[in-house]
């Protein structure tokens, strides 16, 4: 395969598109919508969204795609806007690593919005879903340093989930959309110039980076639509010399990672499922401090470290006041401290769950002085693993003089940890039931599972009115 790094990705697409995906990818991809689904259905009562829905509805428009769990028929990019916000507002959603993005959040809404608009069946669905994440990832990992260990976006302090969701995100939307191969390169370069996202509310408050993937997702439908309409975009968008890795990431960029094996490789089948509602960064943390509740009283713990990769305690350990009082439920999601504390303290769902991030649970004074005891520190053994897996080691000192430790290495829902079917369903069904009941939780699940063999939308969507 021949051509820039857009021509070659949007031919990728377009033969998939012609071609269909593996039925084994078709599944991976059906999870990902049934986790994206349960993640926004959870996501409708929070602040963000309810913001975001009052936005569109400001906006008006003929409405021909659902805003999940509110029962509005909106345009595309609104829909979109709306369920890319709820996607990603519980920090719930699937993570591929060593890249660090959450690409379902974006993928997801975009395409599900434009599929239900144009009348797409169940598999074109699958298909593009499948390619619009895989190209996300890659993207991301065009961003990777390996020598550095990390992520040139993170370390700018940009989000890259945000700035390469809105490409992975528009080639799905091209995908379902009335557009040829050339129409998928013009989609990719347009989406180029709409990506942004800055990290700034992870160190110190804000609720904008819950609106991130929304925003991604509004921009990859309106990308596709204005490639439809024939506006074009740059061939050299990605590699140029004014193009976006240069643009985001200056030269510490591995284009070849867009391409290599493209088609035969798919990073799809290894992101992780995220078993709690919090950063990533977080989770071995928070499984640690359940392996240690198991041995001890809590009320026996005078002091506690929590060891994690060097790069990450930006994100959940500093500043360190502000992790050990979390100004809200949503801010007490990036805090190591805190994290740990719901992992010693906590219970529901999966071992940690949405109860353990509200506001009132994020004031709770036996919550806040368990926070308090926890210092993060940089562990040498994680900084080995990380970015491959998000590790941890919990060391806690007793008031008998004792120590304990435990370490995490692989974290739960990844290749190496894996959440059951069973765990899976659970999740969805927790989420789910917070807005709609049993019933509707099943057969949304049945219709989601069966997606590849749906020629309609219309009863999925209808039940995701809420």
């Amino acid at each position: 395969m021949s051509g820039t790094i857009v021509q070659r990705l949007a031919g990728f697409a377009a033969s998939v598109r012609a071609k269909g995906l593996p039925a084994d990818l078709r599944d991976d991809a059906a999870r990902r919508v049934l986790d994206v689904l349960g993640n926004s259905l959870a996501a409708t009562s929070e602040r963000p969204a309810a913001a975001v829905g009052a936005l569109v509805r400001e906006w008006g428009g003929s409405g021909r795609a659902t805003a999940i769990g509110t029962g509005d028929r909106l345009p595309e990019p609104s829909a979109a806007l709306v369920n890319g916000t709820l996607a990603h507002s519980l920090d719930f959603d699937d993570t591929h690593l060593p890249s660090v993005l959450h690409p379902s959040a974006s993928v997801v809404p975009a395409a599900l919005a434009v599929a239900e608009a144009r009348g797409a069946s169940g598999a074109a669905l699958l298909d593009a879903i499948g390619v619009g994440v895989e190209i996300t990832v890659r993207l991301g990992m065009a961003g990777y340093d390996e020598e550095l260990g990390n992520s040139v976006f993170f370390e700018r302090g940009l989000h890259a989930t945000a700035i390469c969701g809105a490409l992975g995100a528009a080639v799905a939307c091209a995908m379902l959309s009335d557009v040829d191969e050339e129409g998928i390169a013009d989609t990719l370069g347009i989406a180029s110039s709409m990506g942004s996202g800055l990290l700034e509310a992870n160190r110190t408050g804000g609720t904008v980076k819950r609106v991130h993937c929304g925003w991604a997702a509004h921009a990859a439908v309106t990308a596709a639509g204005m490639a439809r309409h024939g506006i074009t975009g740059p061939p050299t968008v990605l590699e140029g010399r004014f193009g976006l890795l240069q643009a985001f990431c200056g030269e510490q960029t591995d284009v070849d990672a867009i391409v290599n094996g493209l088609g035969e490789r798919w990073e799809l089948p290894g992101i992780f499922f995220k078993p709690y509602p919090c950063n990533h960064f977080t989770h071995a943390g928070i499984d640690a401090a359940r392996r240690l509740r198991e041995q001890v009283d809590v009320s026996d713990i005078e002091s506690l470290e929590l060891g994690a990769p060097t790069a990450v305690l930006r994100t959940i350990g500093e500043p360190r006041e502000d992790k050990i009082h979390p100004r809200s439920g949503y801010h007490a999601a990036f805090s190591g401290p805190y994290t740990v504390a719901a992992g010693l303290l906590g219970g529901g769902g999966l071992g940690v769950f949405h109860d353990d991030f509200t506001d009132e649970a994020a004031a709770s004074p036996q919550r806040l002085a368990l926070a308090a005891k926890v210092h993060c520190v940089p562990d040498d053994r994680c900084d080995e693993i990380f970015p491959h897996q998000f590790p941890a080691v919990l060391r806690a000192r007793l008031s008998d003089g004792r120590t304990l430790e435990e370490r995490v290495d692989a974290n739960r829902g990844g290749a190496e940890n894996p959440l059951s079917a069973a765990e899976l369903a659970l999740k969805f069904r927790l989420n789910a039931t917070r807005v709609v009941t049993e019933d509707v939780a099943e057969r949304i699940t049945e219709l989601t599972y069966g997606l590849a063999g749906l020629t309609d939308l219309g009863e999925l969507t209808g039940l995701l009115h809420g």
